[in-house]
């Protein structure tokens, strides 16, 4: 297999490492809005890892992005491109402000508890949207202009 075919198998998975783990917590917001807050950070630790893990996939993601336009004919002024490395910024600024407050704010003890994991739901969709926005680009490779 050449090197293009093995990273873009990397690339691939980095993708699939950046997006799939937050699927996983959706189900645990239940479980948030009803434990004892002594049980809590069971439940809060698997966002910590998954923001950690995605970060890094992020990371391979974007080394194997810029290798992969490097190597192929693409431009970085190809329309696809330049939109999801906008994408991928505000998704950058998104993660860093909507989860970490939010996990902090829950590992403390307070009354507001419903209100922080409706937020936390929200954040979710939102950055899983996002990044699904990205890969859509991505895949499709939309010209726009």
């Amino acid at each position: 297999m050449s090197w293009y075919v093995w990273l873009l198998y990397i690339h691939i998975l980095s993708v699939v490492l950046s997006i799939g783990p937050y699927f996983v917590l959706f189900p645990l917001l239940a479980k948030i809005r009803t434990a004892p807050f002594e049980q809590l950070p069971d439940y809060l630790e698997p966002f910590r890892i998954t923001v950690r893990l995605t970060k890094h996939a992020g990371h391979v993601l974007v080394a194997t992005g810029i290798i992969l336009t490097w190597i192929t004919s693409w431009s970085w002024h190809t329309s696809w491109i330049v939109i999801t490395v906008l994408i991928m910024v505000a998704s950058l600024y998104f993660i860093a402000r909507a989860f970490s407050p939010l996990l902090r704010k829950l590992k403390a003890p307070h009354d507001d508890r419903q209100l922080l994991v409706n937020k936390l739901r929200q954040a979710l969709i939102w950055y899983v949207l996002i990044t699904l926005s990205m890969m859509w680009f991505m895949v499709a490779k939309p010209t726009l202009w």
